[in-house]
Order: structure tokens, then C-alpha cells, then sequence
């Protein structure tokens, strides 16, 4: 992390990445989509500092990115949002409660939603604020 007068940056070149996580949830604006659960596909790449784990080679020192996936896979199957950027905000906010993550960056893809394409979804970056 560095700051050049009032302003904090703080630089993230490590990155643990959570791909494809295969979601069932609630997710849409229409009665036909809120019928039943939909396939929803989350992938998720966490910014972290990696040295001290790939020095030290031990667990404690990592972030513990089985528990991230524990925590957004049950928020999100339980989740009965209307928009893919609200469950893509709420999953970040999630992942930033983690002490080690600095910076989180979630996709949240929606395969059926348009006719004639295989998906539909957004990208979000998110920092933790300083």
C-alpha cells in the first residue's frame, strides 16, 4: 500500500481465482424466471499478498479461500436478487469481509438469458476501502 498526499493506493499483483462455481439461485426480473431456481455461474479472483504463504508454505498463512467458497455458495443459492450486478455486488462485499483479500473481482454469468447466446453477465472490481 503507498499514498501520495490524501490518497491511498494499495497494489495487488497476487490473485487466487475461484473459477466456474456453479450456482442454482433465484435471479431475474420476470414471474418466469423467479419461478424456479436458474444456473448461475460465479467466478471469482481474489487479490492477495501470496508471499508469506509461498515462503512459509503453510496454511495459516494463506488466505482460506475454501471457507470464500463455502460463504458464496450458500449466500447465493439462498439470494432471491432481481439483477446479476446486485448478487455480483453482494458476492464482492462478501469476499472483502476476509482479512487478506484487498481487492476482489466477481463475474456472474447467466447462461440462458438471451436467445442465441450461450451466457449473459457482468464483471465487477471492488477494493477494500482504506
Amino acid at each position: 500500500m503507498w499514498m501520495a498526499g490524501d490518497t491511498c493506493w494499495s497494489i495487488v499483483v497476487d490473485k487466487v481465482i475461484i473459477s466456474d462455481l456453479l450456482v442454482r439461485c433465484v435471479i431475474g426480473i420476470t414471474p418466469e424466471e423467479r419461478r424456479e431456481k436458474q444456473d448461475v455461474l460465479i467466478s471469482i479472483t481474489l487479490g492477495v499478498d501470496l508471499r508469506a504463504a509461498g515462503r512459509s508454505d503453510r496454511l495459516e498463512d494463506c488466505v482460506d479461500y475454501r471457507s470464500i467458497k463455502k460463504r458464496v455458495l450458500a449466500e447465493a443459492e439462498a439470494s432471491q436478487f432481481f439483477l446479476v450486478e446486485a448478487l455480483a455486488e453482494h458476492i464482492a462485499d462478501l469476499c472483502l469481509t476476509a482479512q487478506q483479500v484487498e481487492q476482489v473481482t466477481v463475474q456472474v454469468m447467466k447462461p440462458s438469458a438471451l436467445r442465441f447466446a450461450r451466457s449473459v453477465g457482468v464483471v465487477i472490481t471492488r477494493d477494500r476501502m482504506p
